[in-house]
This record gives C-alpha cells, sequence and structure tokens, in this order.
C-alpha cells in the first residue's frame, strides 16, 4: 500500500509541528507503524513507532517526552506530533510499516514507506 505524508514544513525553535502519514491499504489496522527520520548527511534513524492497535509505543531517547505517536485506525492515519523542537531535530521525516508482532526500530526492517517530509527547524 501506499503511504502520503503531510504537515511538514518550518518550525522555530521552541515551536510544534504535527506530521500526518495516510495509509492508502485497508488493513492498515494490522501493521505496526513507525517514523524514522534522515538529517543531511546522517543515516535514517528510528524516531518513534506505535503498534497496530495503538496500544504499545516506542520511542528513541533523544525524543521522549517531547514527541507523541498516536494512530487512527478509523482514518488510516499515524501521527507525530512534535513539541519543544530545537534545530538538532531538523531532518527528513519518513512514516513506515511493518507487520510484525513487535516493535522494530531498525530501518531495514520496515517494508514500506512514506515519500519524506522536510522538518527544517530554524529561527
Amino acid at each position: 500500500g501506499q503511504l502520503v505524508q503531510s504537515g511538514g514544513g518550518l518550525v522555530q525553535p521552541g515551536g510544534s509541528l504535527r506530521l500526518s502519514c495516510a495509509a492508502s491499504e485497508r488493513t492498515f489496522y494490522m501493521y505496526n507503524m513507525a517514523w524514522f527520520r534522515q538529517a543531511p548527511g546522517k543515516e535514517r534513524e528510528f524516531v518513534a513507532a506505535i503498534i497496530w492497535s495503538g496500544g504499545l509505543t516506542r520511542y528513541a531517547d533523544s525524543v521522549k517526552g517531547r514527541f507523541t505517536i498516536s494512530r487512527d485506525n478509523v482514518k488510516n492515519t499515524v501521527y507525530l506530533q512534535m513539541n519543544s523542537m530545537k534545530p538538532a531535530v531538523t531532518a527528513v521525516y519518513f512514516c513506515s510499516a511493518d507487520r510484525w508482532h513487535e516493535l522494530r526500530v531498525e530501518s531495514g526492517q520496515y517494508t514500506s514507506w512514506g515519500q519524506g517530509t522536510q522538518v527544517p527547524v530554524s529561527s
């Protein structure tokens, strides 16, 4: 299925932004979903993941307490709410889908990807 991202854009330090990722797959509710990011010159890194039911989440230590992943299985959409943003989180953000019995954090384990969304944090 296709994953279509929206919601990116320039954010000032300390600001907030919510990314969305809509899935065309009707079996979206069966997939664990995750967000990764890739800063210029760096490898893609794990940000957050949410299990298919929404009942379990996992975060990178660097975003705990500031970012929140959630999902709406009726709208086939996963979200990433980012608060207290810093220039260090500037990156291209990707949503991804995975069918596994537990939440995984390695990008190579995910099978489907959104197109990526630029999120620059700058004053």
